[in-house]
């Protein structure tokens, strides 16, 4: 896949991702960063074979999370691109779906740490490029 970047074409590899929007009842976004990494971003990950992305999804937010959703429950937002967070290099290629969860989030697998954010008020976080140039756009 060709992306331009400051005006010369460039081939990036690419990072097919699923991720979630899961928001709390003050609109607060939850955002995950991954062991040894510094990024917050939407919980999600890579797909495995032969998977939809609900089922990838409903699969990493178990992983991740220890949440227990079904995904035909979701509902979907939109595909996006944008560089990716913590493979210099790399673009991330997304199809996020919000998701209402019910139960309490815990960090498991390779998350480190869980942050509920404001949006709109994110102050000295480092938020992945998807995040902050597509996902919570498309809240608005």
């Amino acid at each position: 896949m060709r992306h331009i970047r400051r005006g010369h074409p460039v081939t990036a590899p690419v990072i097919r991702i699923v991720a979630a929007l899961i928001r709390d009842e003050a609109g607060r976004v939850l955002l995950v960063r991954k062991r040894g990494t510094v990024a917050f971003m939407q919980p999600g990950g890579k797909y495995e074979p032969g998977e939809s992305a609900p089922v990838a999804l409903a699969r990493e937010l178990h992983e991740e999370l220890g949440l227990e959703v079904d995904p035909a429950a979701f509902r979907y937002i939109g595909y996006f691109e944008a560089d990716a967070a913590n493979e210099a290099g790399h673009t991330v290629e997304a199809e996020v779906f919000e998701v209402v969860i019910d139960g309490p989030v815990a960090p498991l697998a390779e998350i480190e740490e869980l942050l509920w954010i404001d949006p709109a008020a994110t102050g000295d976080t480092l938020v992945a490029p998807l995040t902050v140039d597509h996902i919570f756009p498309a809240l608005a």
